[in-house]
C-alpha cells in the first residue's frame, strides 16, 4: 500500500492506523502548493481534488476521505480489534462517529484555518466546534475513547483534529478530559513514530 501525505494535515490519522497495525506500506509526501509529490509526480492524477490522504491499495485501487481509509485499514487486521465486526451495532457506531467528526470537526476547522474566511464566520466557527468538542469531552474521561470502550481506528482521527485547535485559537486546556485524552494517544508508540515520519525532511 502507499499512503499520500501532506504535514500538517488530516493525513497522520491512517499513517497512524498503518503503524498500529504494523501493515507494510510506502509514504509519499505531496506538495499542497503544487501538488506534486515527492517522486515528481502530479497529485491529482491519484486525488482531483488535490487533497490528502489518500491510499493506493495492494491492487491498485485508490481510497479517498480519512473515514473510509480508517475502516478499510482496520478490516486488514481485525483481530487487532481496531475496528468492529461487521455487522454489530458497535460497528454502526464506529461509522457514526467518523461521520462525526469528518462533518463536525475537521471540515469545519477547514473553514476555521482557511486565510480567506471572514473574521465573522470565524467567530461562529469557533462556537460551534467548541459545543462539538464539549460534547465529545465527557465520553473522553478517565481512559475513555471517542468510538466506543477501547481504542479504534477513529482516536487517531480525533487527535489529529485536536492538534489543529491552538491554530484556530481553541484552547483544548478548556476541556480537561480532552487536553488529557490527547496526551494519552500522543504517548503511543505508532503515534510518535508517525508525526516524526511525517515531520522529517528527507
Amino acid at each position: 500500500m502507499k499512503l499520500y501525505v501532506t504535514p500538517g494535515f488530516c493525513s497522520p490519522a491512517p499513517h497512524i492506523v498503518l503503524r498500529e497495525l504494523d501493515l507494510p506500506f510506502e509514504l509519499e509526501r505531496v506538495s499542497n502548493r503544487t501538488k506534486q509529490t515527492a517522486s515528481g509526480a502530479d497529485y491529482r492524477a491519484i486525488n482531483p481534488l488535490g487533497y490528502v490522504p489518500a491510499l493506493v491499495t495492494d491492487d491498485g485501487a485508490v481510497l479517498l476521505e480519512v473515514a473510509a481509509i480508517l475502516p478499510y485499514l482496520g478490516d486488514r487486521r481485525p483481530e487487532a480489534g481496531l475496528v468492529p465486526a461487521h455487522g454489530t451495532i458497535a460497528r454502526y457506531q464506529l461509522h457514526a462517529t467518523l461521520n462525526f467528526l469528518a462533518s463536525e470537526l475537521h471540515k469545519p476547522f477547514s473553514y476555521l484555518l482557511n486565510p480567506a474566511t471572514p473574521e465573522p464566520m470565524r467567530d461562529t466557527l469557533r462556537a460551534r466546534l467548541g459545543a462539538c468538542l464539549a460534547h465529545l469531552a465527557p465520553r473522553l474521561a478517565g481512559d475513555g475513547h471517542v468510538a466506543g470502550p477501547g481504542y479504534s481506528v477513529a482516536d487517531p482521527y480525533l487527535f489529529t483534529i485536536l492538534g489543529w485547535a491552538g491554530l484556530g485559537k481553541l484552547d483544548v486546556a478548556t476541556w480537561p478530559d480532552l487536553a488529557a485524552y490527547r496526551a494519552r494517544v500522543a504517548a503511543r508508540p505508532a503515534v510518535t513514530a508517525a508525526l516524526a515520519a511525517e515531520s522529517r525532511r528527507d
